[in-house]
């Protein structure tokens, strides 16, 4: 299946989601500056707030492939893709390189945050919170976002996304409450393959768009 643009998907996401949730307390948290696309749609829909939650990945040295990521707490949460032994080995391998990619991470995020934040804990706590992605290829995106949530108390924690590959989707029905993917693929191209338009506001333009719907609601 293929989008037009990532707000047209969010449609289709939000007709979804208005049929259950449109009398619920909910709270739509964004995890890219593309999900903030579709996720507008859906907060729209069901009249709610809409948050991002800032993270940053860090790679596997000459791999290509994600080992991890920061949130905007500082938490690290390894690939969930990978094993126990797979983790261990990696951070044995390259724990010098990880802890050094870790600490930039953070700073980058406290740069781009500045004196506010994009995520309100109390706008989350008793809410059905519905995770939305633009397209989730075994990114650690999901995971960053499913620990990050673990000390907050949310009434159900569900997941939104247009288009999953097959391995994401296996490990998103352990991790969530209930899944919402327009189209599921077994050999997963870039995300943006999937949408004809595919401009994306700059990171910090997003940022301050999202730190203002927040404002708003307090």
């Amino acid at each position: 299946m293929y989008f037009e643009s990532r707000a047209e998907a969010g449609q289709k996401l939000a007709i979804e989601l208005v049929e259950k949730y449109r009398y619920e307390n909910c709270a739509v948290v964004a995890l890219s500056d593309g999900a903030v696309l579709v996720g507008e749609q859906i907060a729209a829909s069901l009249h709610c707030v809409l948050m991002m939650l800032l993270t940053e990945d860090i790679a596997v040295p000459g791999e290509g492939q994600s080992f991890g990521a920061v949130s905007q707490d500082g938490g690290f949460t390894y690939n969930g893709m990978f094993s126990t032994g797979e983790a261990e080995e990696y951070e044995s391998e390259f724990h010098g390189y990880l802890d050094e990619q870790k600490r930039e991470a953070f700073q980058k995020i406290n740069r781009l945050l500045g004196d506010g934040g994009i995520i309100d804990n109390e706008l989350l706590r008793d809410h059905v919170v519905i995770l939305v992605s633009d397209g989730i290829n075994n990114d650690s995106a999901i995971d960053v976002a499913i620990d990050f949530m673990k000390p907050i108390q949310v009434k159900r924690l569900v997941v939104a996304t247009p288009t999953a590959n097959v391995q994401a989707v296996d490990r998103l029905h352990i991790l969530a409450d209930e899944l919402h993917i327009l189209d599921v693929k077994e050999n997963f191209m870039s995300v943006d393959h999937y949408y004809n338009v595919n401009d994306i506001p700059n990171h910090e333009d997003t940022i301050a768009k999202i730190n203002q719907i927040v404002l708003n609601w307090r």
